[in-house]
């Protein structure tokens, strides 16, 4: 019987592509063989990405707070269903890498369902923690609201590349901002089943953009793109400054983790990685005659 290998394709605006120069690189199961050929997207791969992003952001940042947390949901319920296939995945990885630093893939897959879900709760409730309304000495109701900020950048680590993918996702999506993310590069399995689930889940098509590729070949654009408005990731000391000094001058805000962050960890689960990604609006409204 002829075993049909699946081709690996980002998810880029709602659809499954290839990188626009055709370059791939390969990816070897433990022992060294074959397993596939993943997509090395260039700079033009991020650019579209980013166009797409800007497309889908506006209608997803005027949806209900109450329909984003529905949506999350559904993306939860996706998750689940395909579980074993996504541990198994993540197993795939954890051999190539060898790696034992990490949450074992089971509880890997675990973990992001429950964060899924943990941001879906907030969506309709952050802004009560985020805002506020403001006593001021003059006849004026006065009040702070949170607003997204736009397209958000994530460079996820070579650890745990589903549940800190996610982690670092799920802040800028639940309050209505669109993501162009870049997947571990050593270990990508996870993020391009992600995608095929993405692309069957309720999320809107461009709301979350799955590239691969070169880290070191992308983080020059990622750190200068003037139309991102906020990266985060986990990153080295020297990729903390290739991020801060590029994005000083597009004047973004750069949320940074520690590679050796415990993406397991319970601190990850509150509305405050979400403030990351919004701006407030202050708003006075006057009062009495």
């Amino acid at each position: 019987m002829l075993t049909i290998t699946k081709t690996p394709k980002c998810y880029v605006g709602g659809k499954f592509i290839r990188s626009e120069s055709g370059a791939v690189y390969p990816v070897h199961d433990a022992s060294g063989g074959f397993l596939a050929n993943i997509p090395s997207c260039s700079r033009k791969d991020l650019r579209n990405a980013v166009e797409a992003a800007a497309k889908a952001g506006p209608g997803w940042a005027a949806r209900s707070p109450y329909n984003r947390a529905q949506i999350l949901y559904r993306l939860g319920e996706m998750l689940e269903s395909r579980a074993d296939e996504m541990a198994a995945a993540l197993a795939c990885g954890e051999q190539r890498a060898s790696a034992g630093s990490g949450p074992g893939a089971a509880d890997e897959v675990r973990a992001s369902i429950g964060r899924i879900v943990h941001f879906a709760g907030w969506a309709d409730k952050y802004e009560q923690v985020l805002g506020s309304v403001n006593p001021v000495a003059s006849p004026h109701f006065n009040f702070t609201v949170t607003e997204p900020m736009g397209i958000v950048a994530v460079l996820a680590p070579e650890e745990a590349p589903l549940l800190a993918l996610l982690t670092l996702i799920l802040p800028a999506i639940t309050s209505g901002n669109a993501v162009v993310a870049l997947a571990s590069e050593s270990r990508p399995d996870a993020a391009i089943l992600l995608g095929e689930i993405l692309a069957v889940s309720d999320l809107p098509g461009g709301v979350v953009n799955l590239l691969t590729g070169s880290r070191e070949g992308l983080i020059d654009t990622f750190a200068t793109h003037e139309h991102l408005r906020a990266v985060t990731a986990s990153a080295t000391r020297a990729e903390a400054t290739t991020l801060q000094q590029g994005a000083a001058e597009s004047v973004k805000r750069v949320v940074l983790h520690d590679p050796a962050t415990d993406w397991l960890a319970a601190d990850h689960e509150s509305p405050w990685p979400i403030r990351d990604f919004v701006e407030a609006k202050t708003v006075w409204h006057p009062i009495g005659a």
